[in-house]
């Protein structure tokens, strides 16, 4: 019986084989003679080979438990003649034009060759058709191009995409993005553009517009943008909630959700129906990083009227891509409501410096040093960049908004162009040059756009402020005459908005290429993609990818990897990368991510920075707790601790606000090297107490004197105490300020008071 089944076997892969023979040579004489030399003449497309270069070979290996039919059949087989048979075979040019002819280039001709050849070496069991058809060439019976069918099966299991890219492609057509948005597209919107320079009042216009509105949504580029219209709407009477990545707050107590919304850009909601939507400084859909989320919410907002606020650029672009949806765009223009003025002369030097003063630097180390040379001259100085966090962001700025404070100078970066409020008299840019992300995401160092120039200068002169005319220069002579050529430019006109690939498509994508990595999808999905170039490109991807890359060995599903991926990190920063690599591990074996353990990785409870070294990991530690907030609203059972990180993250931006105040003293001290980072006896005992206090439960409070309470949490120490006692004791010293000698009424001194 057994016999006669391998005999009905030999019989079907007979048949089977006569049959790929005839197909064989029939391709190999279609493509035989002069049609050969045209071929081989003909250079290989670069864009093609790249491509190829970012499809990986799967590994193949045989069942060493199968049964060796082949063997059985024809008997063994000789490596040595199969070797010299399989070198011939990948030698010959119309074995490699057919392979061309079914979408292996020579770049995966090599690695599919190189793949077959170990397999057929390797191999314990050869199939049976392919073992059958090698001991016929070996033995005389069959030609060396017998062996094309079995080796094209090999190579399509190892290049798993030559049998779906037509899929592949397909997924990744981007050339109508609008219908990407059928709720849209299905009703009739009105589109209202703004278009106007910076305090023209068209934002406010737009405003006024939602406020009054049965239901709206305003979508802003900043957390602090969304904030002051969520407060400023509450105010007002207009009842308005705030979603941001980070953060869900509710207008009404019992925690319904108000008919009005104000988010920021990567939050807005594509599916919910409002009459009247507001989408803010609209010229950021050519950003490179996230014009994506710009270029989704005018697509998908679901609104009856759309009112859209930028700069006059924008105008032609946003009328394109109007006509791809049926919908046509109102234009109102808007003028400046104060002067702007480019002094004759630069600064020179910071003696210069006046009350209203905001010097622009695109460095922190130019925001250290002239921040430090300004207050050598007894000249107060509010900080801002964009690593502080929002509420030290603002104390700064009502800091230098108060014409009571004595601060009336501000050091800055670009951060000002957008989300604070803030009275400048003069614009002062420290230099013109700002290092910036190419399409690759290289960094370069460049002049600033005409864009950028218009908008960080467009803050001097605040209607209705004391400062309502305003002025700028630069503080190099040289730089002057390039800044009046950059504010009499106009900005170049938008001609393409960004899209970036959807969680769907990238699972699409998984489907037909299952051994890939996420960021090698990534990879073959730009290289894939087809964007009609007069009007959209492709994101820069190299932050998401960056993020795959480190997680990749963490096994974690898909969906989960790319809302990962997807997390708003600064990958310059250590520490917060290393966090998010344990936040990752933590998720992959189903950890919660409690308080407790949140706070044992950051260093609390915190204590004020010395250096300035300090102050930028507690900024750092401030983007991790950020972090955590972003993931709690994703993965709301593994990081179930959002209240208490939340105030924790209170109390941390009250200490670096206490840091930037003395940011001076934080540089002179980064001299000596005078950090939080050195052990000494005081520290040792915090962090004792702070592990003891750490394993306690966290409902359990603490109670008792203050001084009991201080010392059970680790906030401070014996050592401590005494120290505080003999200052206490002594009393304070008179100052010897000649403002105090002057004053005919002497302030009142603290009474001295022992403590027993």
């Amino acid at each position: 019986m057994l016999k006669n089944s391998t005999r009905l076997s030999f019989l079907c892969l007979a048949a089977q084989r006569v049959s790929l023979r005839a197909e064989t040579q029939r391709q190999i004489l279609k493509i035989a003679g002069p049609a050969w030399v045209a071929q081989r003449g003909k250079k290989d497309d670069s864009s093609t080979s790249n491509l190829s270069a970012l499809f990986k070979p799967v590994p193949v290996r045989s069942n060493p438990d199968d049964i060796n039919i082949g063997a059985e059949l024809t008997g063994s087989l000789d490596k040595a003649e199969l070797l010299k048979v399989l070198n011939k075979f990948s030698q010959k040019r119309e074995i490699k034009t057919l392979c061309m002819e079914n979408g292996l280039d020579i770049y995966l001709q090599q690695q599919a060759f190189a793949s077959f050849r170990r397999y057929c070496m390797e191999a314990e069991n050869l199939q049976a058709d392919l073992h059958i058809t090698v001991s016929d060439i070996l033995q005389g019976a069959g030609h060396v191009d017998d062996i094309f069918p079995y080796f094209l099966r090999h190579a399509k299991q190892i290049f798993p995409h030559l049998d779906c890219m037509d899929d592949l492609k397909k997924i990744s057509d981007l050339r109508t993005p609008a219908n990407w948005y059928p709720n849209a597209r299905a009703i009739n919107r009105k589109i209202i553009f703004h278009s106007g320079p910076t305090n023209s009042g068209k934002t406010y216009h737009a405003m006024e517009r939602f406020l009054t509105a049965k239901s709206g949504v305003y979508c802003g580029p900043l957390k602090l943008l969304a904030t002051e219209v969520f407060h400023k709407s509450n105010e007002r009477g207009t009842s308005c909630d705030l979603i941001t990545g980070e953060e869900r707050k509710f207008a009404r107590g019992d925690g319904s959700p108000s008919a009005h919304v104000s988010c920021t850009v990567e939050m807005t909601s594509v599916t919910n129906p409002y009459e009247v939507a507001v989408v803010d400084e609209i010229q950021l859909l050519r950003d490179p990083q996230r014009g994506w989320a710009w270029t989704r919410a005018f697509l998908g907002l679901i609104a009856e009227e759309i009112h859209v606020c930028g700069e006059a650029g924008c105008a032609e672009m946003l009328q394109k891509i109007c006509a791809t949806t049926g919908e046509s765009l109102e234009i109102r223009h808007y003028k400046r409501l104060t002067e702007l003025s480019v002094e004759d002369r630069a600064l020179g030097t910071l003696e210069n410096v006046l009350p209203g003063d905001c010097i622009v630097c695109f460095s922190k180390n130019d925001i250290y040093a002239v921040s430090r040379e300004i207050e050598a001259r007894g000249k107060e100085v509010a900080v801002i960049y964009g690593g502080l966090p929002p509420g030290t962001k603002l104390a700064q700025a009502a800091k230098f908004n108060d014409i009571n404070n004595s601060c009336k100078v501000m050091v800055a970066t670009d951060a000002i162009g957008m989300g604070l409020n803030l009275s400048i008299r003069r614009i002062i840019f420290y230099s013109l040059i700002k290092p910036t992300m190419n399409e690759k995401g290289e960094k370069e160092m460049d002049t600033i756009s005409v864009s950028a120039a218009l908008q960080i200068a467009g803050r001097a002169g605040r209607y209705g402020t004391q400062w309502e005319e305003g002025f700028v220069t630069t503080y190099k002579a040289e730089d002057l005459s390039t800044l009046r050529n950059l504010l009499r430019s106009t900005p170049d006109p938008l001609t393409q908005a960004g899209l970036h690939p959807t969680a769907d498509q990238i699972e699409l994508y998984a489907y037909h290429l299952p051994n890939s990595t996420l960021s090698n999808l990534m990879d073959i999905f730009v290289s894939l993609s087809t964007v009609d170039d007069s009007l959209y490109f492709m994101c820069n991807t190299e932050d998401f990818k960056f993020l795959a890359e480190m997680i990749q060995h963490v096994p974690l599903p898909l969906r989960g990897r790319y809302v990962f991926c997807c997390a708003p990190i600064n990958k310059r920063m250590p520490f917060v990368c290393s966090m998010f690599l344990k936040f990752a591990r933590q998720y992959s074996r189903n950890e919660p991510m409690t308080f407790d353990w949140l706070m044992s990785h950051c260093g609390w409870p915190f204590v004020m920075p010395k250096t300035i070294l300090d102050l930028v990991h507690l900024e750092a530690v401030f983007d991790v707790m950020d972090l955590y907030l972003w993931f709690s609203y994703r993965f709301m059972d593994l990081f179930p601790d959002a209240r208490n990180v939340r105030d924790a993250q209170k109390e941390l931006d009250d200490i670096i606000q206490q840091g930037v105040f003395q940011i001076t003293k934080l540089l002179k001290n980064s001299e000596t090297a005078t950090s939080n980072n050195t052990p000494d006896e005081d520290s040792f005992e915090i962090n004792r107490k702070r592990n003891h206090y750490l394993r306690q439960p966290r409902g359990a409070a603490i109670r008792g004197r203050l001084t009991e309470r201080l010392l059970a949490q680790g906030l401070l120490t014996p050592a401590m105490l005494q120290e505080l006692k003999r200052e206490w004791n002594e009393g304070p010293t008179r100052s010897t300020d000649s403002d105090d000698d002057d004053d005919p009424k002497p302030k009142s001194r603290f009474r001295k008071r022992k403590i027993k």
